[in-house]
């Protein structure tokens, strides 16, 4: 639901108060109000929410209990409780919160329902636009999470690549950015045999979504999403309390649609591409198998040491495309390893990144803008646990430790050229309810991104990171191969 742009006599007001400043606000307010709060045992304790009548009974207004300005566990986006916490109506913020765009968003995010397959239950309660916020570009950034959610919460049956390959296009269209496709066995005709390999079981063909929007000569900024529409593990079959929430397994994707949408809606002076393998990991008679031996586009041969780790596989050869390109900056999103979960949990994502002047700024972003992250070593020692005997490596590690850092590690082997990279191993769900997070499929890390790069690139600040390092000098060159992109390719 947009923001009002205007307040009216009609709207209601909204105090926020701490227990610092609750003696003060109660002490202003009307005797009849201040005896009905004194009442109701209200406290100003953060989150708690009291909604007051006048003296004639009808609804006159909310007071909601905020931390401590400088507390350690403050949360900016506390202010989204509201939505599910007071009647329909319109409102508006009678004083400042903490924060009042982060506030403000928040609103809008905890507002989001998922009504594909059953209606809203009730109406929603509405914000006047506060004074002093972009409600433009706040709107936009709530727009493209509630895209990105839609798309990681709707079913596989609903949404295989062929569906994920329409949400694209979809994006594309609203912001004239020019897509080719390459489909089936035009993968392999065109170099990408891994994203072939993983996605040819199914009865959808799998895909390279690849678009590009902005000039030219801007910026570059590379997008690659983990498109896996359904995650059956393959013939490493999962277990099926394993499988249920599967359908997020292309949280990467929606992650990285998500931001772009926030990229071309706010226009940012970046020449942007956006990179998609979309693949179902299904189970049929020509399923890739475990053992099985496949090139790359890269060069390197992949020995499969368990089909049911494809992601890495279908991002290795949509890596190796968006590092042909030499880009500023490279960012992979993926729902990648159950290990970073056993670390992080489901809130804290990790990532991975060469480039020690872009991990403090994505780590800034994110503590301030209340979209958590937290980095995690490329330990280079770790890589031999990649080793393969009759391969140049294996997909998995030859051990049950440091399964993200093996994961971001296989990933590292396939980009060289841009100038910086980083590999966010996503979770793409919240499992319960929390204010600006409602249940269910999450955009993480987009929002942070997005000040990340409009920071760097609007600003006029120089260009993150310099060519990588530290790439394994065992690595060996890949066999010469035609200097196409898919944008030169016939869909």
């Amino acid at each position: 639901m947009p923001l009002r742009r205007h307040a009216t006599d009609k709207a209601l007001p909204i105090w926020f108060v701490t227990a610092e400043t609750w003696p003060e606000l109660r002490d202003s307010l009307p005797p009849f109000v201040k005896t009905f709060a004194e009442t109701s045992g209200f406290a100003a304790q953060p989150g708690r929410t009291l909604v007051f009548p006048g003296s004639s009974g009808a609804l006159e207004g909310v007071l909601f209990g905020l931390e401590a300005k400088n507390a350690e566990a403050a949360d900016p986006l506390l202010p989204g409780r509201l939505v599910s916490a007071i009647p329909a109506g319109l409102y508006y913020f009678a004083n400042h919160p903490h924060d009042l765009e982060l506030a403000t968003l928040s609103w809008l995010l905890s507002g989001y329902r998922f009504t594909r397959y059953k209606a809203a239950s009730a109406e929603m309660p509405e914000l006047c636009a506060p004074d002093g916020v972009d409600a433009d570009r706040i709107e936009k950034i709530a727009e493209a999470v509630a895209l990105g959610r839609d798309l990681i919460n709707t079913p596989a049956n609903d949404l295989g690549p062929d569906a994920l390959e329409e949400a694209a296009l979809r994006v594309t269209t609203t912001y004239k950015a020019k897509a080719s496709i390459l489909r089936g066995d035009k993968l392999q005709m065109n170099n990408f045999p891994l994203i072939h390999a993983v996605g040819r079981a199914s009865d959808k063909a799998p895909r390279l979504i690849d678009f590009s929007w902005g000039p030219l000569d801007a910026p570059k900024v590379t997008l690659v999403g983990k498109g896996v529409c359904f995650d059956s593990g393959g013939l490493d079959i999962k277990p099926s309390s394993a499988m249920l929430l599967m359908k997020k397994d292309m949280g990467g994707a929606a992650t990285a649609l998500a931001l772009a949408a926030m990229i071309m809606g706010t226009n940012l002076p970046v020449r942007l591409r956006v990179l998609i393998p979309a693949v179902e990991n299904a189970i049929s008679g020509n399923a890739f198998r475990p053992g099985d031996i496949y090139p790359s586009r890269k060069g390197l041969t992949i020995e499969i040491g368990n089909t049911d780790a494809e992601g890495r596989l279908i991002l290795a050869d949509a890596l190796a495309l968006a590092d042909e390109d030499a880009p500023d900056l490279l960012i992979d999103f993926a729902t990648l390893t159950g290990a970073a979960r056993v670390a992080l949990g489901p809130d804290l994502p990790p990532f991975y990144t060469q480039d020690d002047a872009l991990a403090e700024a994505i780590l800034a972003h994110g503590a301030a803008l209340a979209d958590p992250v937290w980095r995690l070593p490329l330990w280079s020692p770790y890589a031999k646990l990649l080793d393969s005997k009759i391969a140049d490596l294996n997909n998995v590690s030859s051990g049950s430790f440091a399964g993200s850092i093996t994961a971001a590690l296989f990933l590292r082997r396939f980009v060289e050229k841009a100038k910086a990279w980083v590999h966010f191993d996503l979770y793409g769900w919240t499992p319960s309810a929390k204010p600006g997070h409602p249940e269910g499929g999450e955009v993480q890390t987009a929002r942070l991104l997005l000040a990340l790069i409009e920071q760097r690139f609007a600003s006029g600040m120089p260009i993150l990171g310099d060519t990588l390092t530290n790439i394994p000098p065992e690595a060996p060159e890949p066999p010469p191969f035609a200097e196409e992109t898919a944008a030169d390719l016939t869909p």
